[in-house]
């Protein structure tokens, strides 16, 4: 086999039941030049071998097996055993179109100093299979160049699924930290922006199908601001950060960061029950960074038990059986 253009690189725990979809994903793309580095990460429903069947026959598909270590480990570790010039991080209870590496690709073809491409995306139901219709878009449109400041208030991205970066520059930013277990891709994104611009891929059609999982570590610690402190403090003791930035500078966006981050708390407390406790921290997050949409929003999130349901929006309730 050539030398891949493209490595994807799949952490995957306990997921037999969606990794199929994954590699199929894979092996559907125009471009051909990839592998896959699979790394169970200690699963203990048959995952590796759920992969084994869908990779059957593939040679460009490898599965590495490890004791249970977390989502940052299982990447580096299929980091270290790739081989292309480029990343993309799938993850394996999602998929991809079938021209997503051609795309992001051509991005990345046409903006040499970039150092990753990323673009639109989609959310589907966790039952879903390729081809049902997508519960949302996130067509963007997405800042591109340097978008670190950007970035620093928000994570632009689902995921690594729909970000291609070059290996040089990930490598140069330092990879996943293993220490981080909620808001590590974040963390990882901001230190890749230090390294160079984003390129965006053109068009709204998604390049990712994102499964919106009961279990999700974002379902399980959105609603806990405790959650972000780790990565937060990561971020921002980043020396490089503070050399770009400059005090005043750093010290107004992480304020935005940290009402960001409250208004999310906020939001996830009323999605999953916590009115009261939801709506205060929305408040403080509106007040801390207020804009006409955010109190727009505020607003709505005030009158919900007036409105039907398909008019929550961002605010809708989880179903109770998908609860963790």
């Amino acid at each position: 086999m050539t030398t891949p253009r493209i490595s994807i690189v799949t952490p995957a725990f306990d997921v037999a039941p969606f990794i199929g979809d994954a590699v199929a994903s894979a092996r559907a793309q125009s471009d051909t030049r990839w592998e896959m580095v699979i790394v169970d990460d200690g699963s203990r429903d048959g995952t590796a071998m759920a992969a084994e069947r869908a990779a059957e026959g593939d040679p460009r598909i490898r599965i590495l097996r490890q004791a249970n270590a977390g989502v940052s480990a299982a990447r580096m570790a299929g980091i270290a055993a790739a081989s292309g010039d480029m990343l993309l991080f799938l993850d394996a209870d999602d998929w991809l179109a079938p021209d997503a590496l051609a795309r992001l690709g051509a991005a990345l073809d046409a903006a040499p100093d970039s150092v990753a491409a990323y673009g639109p995306w989609a959310a589907v139901a966790e039952a879903a299979r390729p081809g049902d219709p997508p519960l949302r878009l996130k067509a963007g449109p997405y800042p591109s160049g340097d978008i670190l400041r950007r970035l620093l208030v928000e994570n632009l991205l689902a995921n690594g699924g729909h970000l291609l970066a070059r290996r040089a520059a990930f490598d140069r930013a330092g990879g996943f930290r293993p220490t981080l277990r909620y808001g590590e891709d974040w963390e990882c994104w901001i230190r890749l922006a230090l390294e160079g611009p984003f390129a965006t891929v053109e068009g709204r059609d998604p390049l990712l199908y994102v499964r919106e999982r009961g279990g999700s570590a974002y379902r399980r610690m959105a609603r806990d601001p405790a959650a972000f402190a780790p990565a937060m403090a990561a971020i921002w003791s980043n020396q490089a950060l503070a050399q770009r930035l400059g005090p005043q500078a750093a010290a107004s966006i992480r304020r935005r960061a940290e009402a960001e981050n409250d208004w999310v708390v906020g939001k996830e407390m009323l999605r999953h029950g916590a009115r009261a406790e939801g709506l205060r921290v929305l408040r403080g997050a509106a007040l801390a960074a207020p804009s006409v949409k955010r109190l727009a929003l505020l607003a709505a999130a005030h009158t919900l038990p007036a409105l039907p349901r398909r008019l929550h929006g961002p605010f809708a309730r989880y179903p109770e059986t998908r609860e963790v």
